[in-house]
């Protein structure tokens, strides 16, 4: 790792890497990752959101509120709904990195299988 990107969590008080590890554990959820993939396309409904994962209303909010809380998601109402987005494309870089690196140890472990 290059000391340019060591650096960044070398800096970090006490106080911050308890925040930091906080936004971890929101996204430590495999129901929370699923429904920022959902919200991939832009702002969506609640009720768009239950369809579109198969979740129940009540589990989709729970969930969207401690997304909420952790500063991933941005919500608005309008009326009788409850409209979602990604408060940033920052998260989904993250999970991009995290994803690349799961599909590359699969791999990985494929071609070990099949060479042994």
């Amino acid at each position: 790792m290059s000391n340019a990107r060591r650096k960044g969590i070398k800096s970090l008080s006490p106080a911050m890497l308890g925040q930091v590890a906080e936004r971890f554990k929101a996204l430590a959820e495999p129901t929370r990752l699923s429904l920022l993939q959902a919200m991939q396309g832009g702002e969506t409904a609640v009720g768009d959101l239950v369809e579109r994962t198969g979740l129940s209303l009540a589990n989709v909010s729970k969930q969207l509120q401690q997304l909420h809380a952790a500063g991933f998601v941005s919500r608005r109402k309008e009326g009788l709904f409850v409209y979602y987005a990604l408060a940033d494309e920052d998260v989904m870089q993250l999970c991009d990195l995290v994803c690349g690196r799961v599909r590359r140890e699969v791999k990985a472990q494929e071609r070990a299988i099949l060479n042994s």
